[in-house]
């Protein structure tokens, strides 16, 4: 069996408490692999080189960093296949989709703050005849990033990227529930030329290695997706000590759509923005909203083409979702199937689990779930369930709307689906959301700022945001 390491001055080591954790497929429920089961030991040594790397890597010119950095986003592309399956095997998505979009992106990532570093300016601010004040930008040091599962290297990477390419040296942290392909990340990275202890890579659990990087005094700023509740967990700790913090978290994001929609258009990119990626994705649309006079014909069409996915496992072409990422997730996203139920929801289409045959007997499978008839701030419709259920509510005005949209604690993504633009310019400005969608969902610039409010998270990444973050400014003045 495999056995993943973690990722120290340029090496792959065991961790030094020599004991590994059961590292699962979702589509079998089977083992298939283990990792290392790290602790602050692991990060004292990643730290150890990281401050060394830095040393050199903060004073190495923008285009040789940017050299190195674009010749890691060609290996990931060149080791497409590679990847997508390992990413497929670990993640429990469909293989079609890791190379459509999850690899793909890990690449781009590379690419854009590779070529976005040569671009990053400073400004300048003159004070007439008296004085110039110009502002400089460097490294902080040593960084942290801390990412999620749902979209293990896309996710990874749009967070070691930046670091690395503002000339930060990095202790990052995967999912222990996905490893593999930020371990083969790795191996790519001394065949890119990257040097020893500028990327270290540590696995393990989040309470033994995510609270050592939040805890370490010389690790100067962190970067963390995953759920409210963690991110919380890590401001208490790391507020305290100054550190800069980046913090994208839970999302329970409304679609709202107006009876004048382009009718087609929504129910497919509804179908997509609910169900892609089993719904594991923080930017999935979980409350559907729409208005009363084409609610019914909506519904309708909805739950028709939503009962035609097939759910399947990650090697089948055919399938549109996949197996849910681990048993615990599993569970939980059932029990809230449950929950609806309870709280006096009509289970649609779904709600059921899937059983395949053969090797994929054991696999974590569930129908895409779409729910009738619950208050809008009832518990399912305000926590995140972050899986394949989906609920559907009609609503009469745009101030109906927006009282129901806005409900909850959270405010990362939204979508409105009209075609009056006036309407589209009123309700993107009262959403409370990050991010807004017209007539479309997940079509992102990789220049733009990506963030929530509320209990979304604090800070914003992508684009020169995330260069800014990963720098320290300073000003200078000189009187003239």
């Amino acid at each position: 069996m495999e056995k993943i390491l973690n990722f120290i001055n340029g090496e792959l080591l065991p961790p030094s408490s020599k004991q590994f954790i059961d590292n699962f497929e979702p589509a079998t429920g089977r083992v298939y692999s283990q990792i290392p089961d790290s602790d602050s030991a692991d990060i004292e040594s990643a730290v150890t080189a990281a401050k060394k790397a830095f040393e050199s890597w903060s004073i190495t010119p923008a285009k040789k960093r940017s050299d190195i950095i674009l010749k890691l986003s060609n290996l990931i592309l060149e080791n497409l296949e590679t990847l997508a399956e390992a990413e497929a095997r670990d993640n429990g998505k469909p293989v079609w989709l890791a190379k459509e979009v999850d690899i793909p992106r890990a690449a781009a990532n590379f690419h854009f703050f590779a070529t976005g570093i040569l671009h990053f300016a400073s400004e300048a601010h003159p004070m007439e005849d008296t004085a110039i004040n110009y502002t400089l930008r460097s490294p902080i040091g040593v960084v942290g990033c801390i990412s999620p599962w749902n979209l293990p290297l896309y996710l990874f990477t749009w967070k070691i990227a930046p670091a690395l390419a503002a000339g930060n040296c990095v202790v990052a942290k995967p999912s222990e529930v996905t490893p593999m392909t930020a371990f083969l990340l790795s191996k790519l990275c001394n065949e890119a030329g990257l040097p020893p202890g500028v990327l270290n890579i540590v696995h393990g659990l989040g309470p033994k290695v995510g609270d050592a990087i939040s805890r370490h005094p010389s690790i100067k700023a962190i970067s963390f997706t995953g759920g409210t509740a963690t991110g919380a967990a890590i401001a208490k700790i790391a507020a305290p000590m100054f550190k800069k913090l980046s913090l994208e978290l839970g999302g329970k994001n409304p679609v709202l759509v107006f009876d004048d929609c382009d009718f087609e258009k929504a129910i497919a990119t509804t179908v997509n923005s609910s169900f892609r990626n089993q719904g594991q994705i923080c930017l999935c649309g979980s409350r559907i909203f729409v208005q009363e006079g084409v609610y019914e014909k909506f519904k309708s069409r909805f739950v028709e083409e939503v009962s035609k996915l097939k759910v399947s496992h990650p090697y089948d072409a055919e399938a549109k979702l996949g197996a849910l990422v681990s048993q615990p997730h599993f569970e939980k996203v059932k029990s809230y199937i449950e929950l609806a139920k309870d709280e006096g929801g009509t289970v649609l289409t779904g709600g059921k689990e899937v059983k395949l045959e053969g090797d994929y007997k054991n696999g974590w499978y569930l129908e895409p779930t779409v729910i009738e008839g619950l208050a809008f701030d009832c518990r399912t419709n305000q926590e995140e369930i972050f899986g394949p259920v989906v609920t559907i509510t009609p609503f009469k005005d745009e101030e109906h709307a927006l009282k129901m949209a806005n409900s909850t604690e959270y405010g990362l993504a939204s979508v409105i689906w009209t075609s009056d633009l006036k309407r589209a310019h009123r309700v993107g400005q009262n959403i409370e959301a990050g991010i807004v969608w017209v007539n479309c969902w997940m079509l992102r610039d990789l220049r733009t700022p990506f963030g929530g409010v509320k209990n979304s998270g604090v800070g914003r990444e992508g684009g020169f945001e995330a260069l800014k973050f990963f720098t320290e400014p300073k000003n200078v003045c000189i009187k003239l």
